[in-house]
């Protein structure tokens, strides 16, 4: 389209900046919740077994809010355009940070996540959405490698700022670094791809439509599931680190943020790593199998029956970081799956069903906890997870090289 091909003269590294910072405060202000967790709760004058419990509530309100949030916008990005989802996500998410620096009650705090959630449900898939339709075919995978890698980036920030200043003074520097990015705005120009598509009468971003036949429902289920083992290695593995390190006999027992530090560090590599593969094999496929491959091994040495060191332990929590560091293509294979008219919507919820996932994956851990054990039940998991998605990969189709503009019927 000529829309397209003039967007890419248009300094197409200026959208390719803005949806990696607009990540990395997302993925910031994601993972500062669980660092702040307990100290903001105290502060509030929570104590004692109600810290789990409002912890918990404040999880929920959160992931319930991206739920909401990633419907809402994915079919905005598709109807109203990429960039009113990529700023209007920004805005609210970033207005939603600095408010929670200022809650008195457990309750306010609840509805603050919930709207935060719903903001930092949108951004990614604007922005990756956005990166896809502006790039050239050749080189797409780079750009959106630059936005998943400087976007985790976000969480070993998070990690260092909620260690080493107030738990509200966090928030507001979370909010303040959201509206900071809204200066950029000027020098970012809508998709070409999608200027085209809002010419024609073809429907746009109907959710319902990617369930609309049995080929589509089967191609959006099978991105979803390919994504599943990255938030059981982080909703499980990493969160509960303490608990299950300490299980596996590691002495003394690890610290969350920690585990989380050294997995987010390990994260950034392989969303590199994973999506400079997939350029120089030419292929999604076999750089998401690779890497589905490390996942299983790490999966197997975090549970290994062997005495390990606080620091192997934290190197193995750097190892699992990398394996799920196919996230950048992950999101790639999302927004190359679909047209134009669903892309925005198929790339927008898809990451955020992967993320609500870890719920019934939680579930699960918790169910086997009791027959199995912590260890055999957290590896029974962890290998239904790879097995899944191994096989939701093998019936998808390759996507690198595609040309983007087409649209679903």
């Amino acid at each position: 389209m000529v829309g397209s091909a003039a967007g890419r003269q248009r300094r197409p590294y200026i959208p390719i900046l803005v949806a990696a910072l607009g990540y990395f405060v997302d993925i910031y202000d994601l993972i500062l919740f669980s660092i702040v967790r307990v100290p903001s709760l105290t502060a509030l004058g929570v104590s004692g077994g109600a810290l789990l419990e409002s912890g918990v509530l404040l999880l929920n309100m959160q992931m319930a809010g991206m739920l909401v949030g990633g419907i809402a916008w994915g079919v905005m990005g598709d109807r109203r355009g990429r960039l009113s989802v990529l700023f209007g996500s920004i805005l609210l998410y970033s207005i939603a940070n600095i408010a929670n620096a200022f809650v008195q009650d457990v309750s306010t705090y609840a509805v603050l996540r919930f709207v935060a959630g719903v903001g930092l449900a949108g951004e990614l898939g604007a922005g990756i959405t956005l990166v896809s339709e502006i790039l050239p075919k050749e080189v797409r995978g780079y750009g959106t490698t630059i936005v998943a890698s400087v976007g985790v980036m976000g969480a070993v920030v998070a990690v260092l700022v909620g260690d080493a200043f107030d738990w509200r003074i966090a928030y507001m520097v979370g909010g303040a670094m959201g509206l900071a990015l809204l200066v950029l705005r000027v020098g970012v120009f809508e998709s070409g791809l999608f200027e085209g598509v809002k010419q024609t009468t073809v429907a746009r971003g109907n959710f319902f439509a990617l369930f609309a036949n049995q080929a589509r429902a089967r191609r959006y289920l099978s991105v979803v599931l390919v994504g599943l083992p990255i938030w059981y290695v982080i909703g499980i593995l990493i969160t509960f680190a303490p608990e299950i390190g300490t299980a596996v006999g590691v002495t003394p027992a690890p610290r969350a943020a920690r585990a989380v530090l050294f997995a987010y560090l390990g994260l950034t590599a392989g969303d590199m790593a994973s999506g400079l593969l997939s350029q120089w094999m030419g292929s999604r496929k076999r750089a998401l199998g690779l890497f589905l491959g490390m996942t299983t091994a790490c999966i197997l040495v975090y549970f290994a029956p062997f005495a390990k060191s606080l620091g192997l332990f934290y190197a193995i929590c750097f190892g699992l970081g990398v394996s799920i560091g196919y996230w950048a293509v992950f999101v790639t294979v999302a927004s190359e799956q679909f047209g134009t008219n669903l892309r925005a919507t198929a790339t927008t919820t898809a990451p955020n069903f992967v993320r609500g996932a870890v719920v019934p994956v939680t579930l699960l851990f918790q169910a086997l906890r009791a027959p199995l054990g912590i260890s055999l039940a957290g590896l029974t998991v962890g290998l239904l997870t790879v097995t899944i998605a191994a096989v939701a990969l093998w019936g998808l189709d390759e996507t690198f090289g595609r040309d983007l503009d087409f649209v679903e019927d």
